[in-house]
């Protein structure tokens, strides 16, 4: 998945599906905990991907914690970094040209 021709609605929609994943952990007592340590680190290097830079690294650090700590799912991380990127600090969507040579 290329993170970087996607448009906004399209990371927004992602967000939202990997923070509903997220929250699956407390759909099955028990087990939940397995999930987090699974979805942890993939869920820091999601991130690290949709989003470039020191914003990017910093935001994988704080999935990965957010998940790997118990009873802290409940924060819906990829969405609040896309509430960040594109509503806060009013990044505009990045258009990539294609050079042909």
């Amino acid at each position: 998945m290329n993170f970087k021709t996607m448009n906004k609605y399209k990371k927004l929609a992602l967000s939202l599906v990997f923070d509903a994943f997220g929250y699956t952990s407390f759909l099955l007592p028990g087990l939940g905990e397995l999930i987090d340590v699974i979805w942890a680190p993939i869920s820091a290097w999601l991130m690290l991907k949709m989003y470039k830079g020191n914003t990017g690294k910093i935001a994988g650090a704080i999935v990965f914690i957010e998940e790997a700590m118990p009873g802290l799912d409940v924060i819906p991380t990829f969405t609040l970094m896309w509430l960040y990127s594109y509503v806060f600090t009013g990044q505009k969507e990045q258009i990539i040209e294609v050079n042909s040579k």
